[in-house]
């Protein structure tokens, strides 16, 4: 419910600050794809690179989540601003193109 009345702008001020106050999430879509650029950007300094794949069993979510963002990519789905981030850490659209160029 306090979604919606924030939503409709019908929260009052201070009931909005106490729920920041308690890490309120007010928007899940959003928090969860923070969560997994967060983690994408931990593989990446872990392993140097943002190509995740499905098939790694202990990155399957993850991998799941990169091929999305591709694929929202070439549907002209994806904010500017998503694609800003994930350019902003290397993040490689097209595998073909990026494997032939390291060959």
């Amino acid at each position: 419910k306090q979604r919606m009345f924030y939503k409709r702008n019908t929260l009052s001020s201070n009931h909005i600050q106490q729920l920041n106050s308690i890490g309120f999430i007010w928007d899940h879509l959003e928090h969860a794809w923070n969560e997994r650029f967060d983690q994408l950007c931990t593989f990446k300094a872990q392993h140097g690179h943002c190509l995740v794949f499905q098939y790694e069993a202990q990155y399957t979510t993850l991998g799941r989540w990169v091929n999305n963002q591709r694929e929202s990519y070439k549907k002209n789905t994806l904010s500017a601003s998503r694609i800003e981030q994930l350019n902003s850490i290397g993040f490689i659209w097209a595998i073909r193109d990026h494997s032939s160029e390291n060959e």
